[in-house]
């Protein structure tokens, strides 16, 4: 029996492990993404050279740049595809336990939500890696935003958008101090003295993204109250707003995102997927 379980376990061709395995690729992809917007950030918050203010497709084009570029933007690509993946495991398989009810529907159409955003990154990503340029394409939330204008009510539309979006960046901080993110670490295998660690670079790093989410959210209303889809924003343009505040306030968000992006890389170590 012990021979058998060792055996099992040590095949990595099952479903399950390919979805597993494909999770965490995801999770670090994304770290690694967060990490760069954030060390961009901080850098141009010190004045130091090289130092900008970034949006992700911008972060990961510096990658380039780097020994073993196309290296990395190939993981960064992949891991993406693998975090999408797996977003849409928890839709369909509802992993997180959400039910079929109208909440836990619009909570699973949300995963998928949440992995589709990062669609066009990881083409991107894909596309440098591969032929050593792409095309970041016009501003497709303003293009967009411009065509929902054009709709009869359209300026609530958007509001409304921008208002869901700050709503989200208000969860993303009441996540980081009732500390339920961290269920999805699995902090028991976490050397004793590291858990507490790991559990504030969490705090931290949620908050910092609940902070940006909700900036971004308030460009998104400020273009439906003006009619202007050129008043929406991304975090480039957030990490612009907060660099107005001074250089010290954007250089807190940016270490933020970069703790964000660490925690990434802990529960891409130490993840705790359910349902699979």
């Amino acid at each position: 029996m012990t021979v058998t379980t060792s055996l099992s376990s040590a095949i990595p061709n099952s479903p399950s492990a390919g979805i597993r395995a494909l999770a965490r690729f995801g999770f670090a992809a994304k770290g690694l993404v967060y990490l760069l917007m954030g060390l961009l950030a901080l850098l141009a918050a010190t004045g130091q050279r090289g130092g900008q203010t970034a949006d992700k497709k911008q972060a990961v084009q510096t990658l380039q740049e780097l020994p073993g570029g196309p290296f990395l933007l190939g993981f960064i690509a992949f891991g993406l595809l693998g975090y999408i993946v797996w977003r849409f495991v928890q839709a369909v398989r509802d992993t997180e336990g959400k039910g079929s009810g109208a909440k836990g529907i619009g909570r699973r159409l949300g995963y998928a939500g949440s992995g589709l955003l990062y669609a066009s990154l990881a083409w991107f990503a894909a596309q440098l890696a591969w032929s050593g340029s792409a095309n970041a394409g016009s501003n497709s939330q303003q293009t967009l935003t411009a065509t929902v204008l054009g709709w009869p009510g359209g300026d609530w539309i958007i509001i409304a958008v921008g208002l869901a979006i700050i709503g989200g960046g208000i969860y993303q901080v009441i996540k980081a101090y009732s500390g339920s993110f961290h269920k999805h670490v699995n902090a028991s295998d976490l050397p004793a003295n590291q858990q507490n660690v790991v559990y504030r670079t969490g705090q931290v790093g949620y908050t910092a993204r609940g902070i940006v989410m909700a900036i971004i959210g308030y460009f998104f209303v400020q273009a439906g109250r003006q009619s202007r889809a050129s008043a929406t924003g991304s975090t480039d343009e957030a990490f612009d707003l907060l660099a107005t505040m001074g250089p010290a306030v954007l250089g807190i968000v940016a270490l933020g995102l970069m703790a964000y992006g660490l925690y990434m890389l802990v529960q891409a170590r130490y993840p705790v997927l359910r349902g699979v």
